[in-house]
């Protein structure tokens, strides 16, 4: 048999030398890449025997990359992908599937296990004659295209508060418009400040993260923290006691009163029994201090729940105090250093849905 006769790419302008030799430094994808280089050694004056070589490819592989460029251009470079065989399972049939893997073995009165994996929800689907026969990884390709992924089951609390909305729209309204006759005052208690060390966060070097000890016992007591937060100044008033019964509560509700003598306190605060006490709702109406309650399990609905977090955040997590006293120190200075930059609240979740809601919805969203 003769030797092939060479072949070689068309005559190439300096423009489109250029612009092959600039494809073949930056292409990101491999097959134009490839490509560019076969074309370039060609036009370089390689030969085909040549270029095989050093590309580690076949003869018809270049011959066919030359002869497209000579017909087609630089078009013949990017690659045509065929889309590969056609589908054996149908878009009705995955969607079936879909649909399957969404329900819970008790819902086919199987009760072997209660969740589904790939390999039994595959069985499954033979055995219901959804498909004659499929594999795991077909299987989850199909659940990931049709957006169904492996989750973790949440739980949700509904609230039996028969004046959920109307609490709710009460609270809104005073964070929405402050009375001109009065303070609002966001009222909450903090805790546990026990000793231990806290897991947080910190710049370090990579995978040599800051350690602290590790303890068993907790010695020291807990110490509570009652803490205020006045939208009108945004500032945060506290104390920390050993214990949060109702007679630390007044107290600091007597602090309050104190603070602004003159002006009625709308107090919004969640159901924690130590607020409801008698004697506290008896000092309330006689000092003009309205308790304004939260609708069950609408505590983030209470303003303060923010500030909680984030002194929890950037004052006590990544820290190891070894007394109360060293704790108490560090939270006075971040409440100091936050009541010198504090700003009036307002603009309470103006885009949330409830603000819309007429009734408590049944079920989760």
């Amino acid at each position: 048999m003769g030797r092939r006769p060479s072949v070689f790419v068309r005559p190439v302008s300096m423009e489109e030398g250029r612009r092959l030799q600039r494809i073949s430094r930056t292409a990101k994808d491999p097959v134009r890449l490839r490509r560019a280089i076969v074309v370039l050694m060609s036009a370089q004056g390689q030969t085909v025997k040549d270029i095989t070589s050093l590309m580690q490819v076949g003869e018809d592989y270049v011959r066919d990359v030359i002869h497209a460029f000579n017909e087609r251009g630089f078009d013949a470079l990017d690659p045509k992908w065929s889309g590969g065989r056609p589908r054996t399972i149908s878009d009705e049939v995955r969607e079936h599937i879909c649909l399957i893997a969404r329900t819970s073995p008790a819902d086919w009165k199987i009760t072997a296990f209660s969740t589904w994996s790939l390999s039994k929800l595959a069985e499954h689907l033979v055995k219901q004659k959804v498909t004659a026969v499929i594999s795991r990884e077909t299987l989850r390709r199909i659940l990931r295209e049709g957006k169904v992924s492996w989750q973790t089951t949440t739980t949700w609390k509904a609230s039996t508060d028969p004046e959920f909305i109307a609490k709710m729209h009460r609270v809104l309204a005073l964070y929405d418009t402050l009375p001109a006759d009065g303070r609002v005052i966001c009222v909450d208690e903090f805790g546990p400040l026990n000793l231990v060390p806290r897991k947080g966060k910190a710049w370090g070097s990579v995978r040599c993260p800051r350690r602290l000890r590790a303890t068993y016992n907790r010695y020291g007591g807990v110490m509570r923290m009652l803490a205020a937060l006045d939208l009108a100044t945004g500032k945060l008033y506290y104390r920390i006691r050993p214990r949060k019964r109702w007679r630390e509560f007044l107290d600091l509700l007597k602090a309050l009163r104190a603070r602004w003598p003159e002006k009625k306190l709308y107090v919004v605060l969640d159901n924690f029994s130590p607020h409801k006490q008698t004697k506290v709702r008896a000092w309330a109406a006689d000092h003009e201090v309205e308790l304004v309650f939260l609708p069950t399990y609408g505590a983030w609905l209470n303003w303060i729940e923010a500030e909680f977090v984030a002194l929890r955040y950037f004052a006590l997590n990544g820290t190891d105090h070894r007394s109360h006293e060293e704790q108490n120190a560090a939270i006075a200075a971040y409440v100091r250093w936050r009541n010198a930059r504090a700003k009036p609240k307002i603009n309470f979740a103006p885009d949330s849905p409830i603000r819309s809601w007429t009734e408590y919805p049944a079920k989760a969203a």
